[in-house]
């Protein structure tokens, strides 16, 4: 029996964009917590508020 290769979520490819996108605007932590620590709606609110800042 073959082992078939499960792709990642869209939902790991939504935060790991999020999470670079983040990081090429020089974010880097979000309440004291490192990005990966944060909750996906918290990551999309930042992102969010840095996109209309800059």
């Amino acid at each position: 029996m073959k082992m078939v290769q499960i792709p990642e979520s869209k939902f790991t490819d939504k935060r790991e964009t999020i999470i670079q996108g983040l990081v090429e605007k020089n974010v880097f932590k979000i309440n004291g917590r490192q990005l990966y620590e944060t909750s996906l709606y918290e990551l999309m609110k930042t992102y969010t508020e840095t996109d209309q800042a800059g």
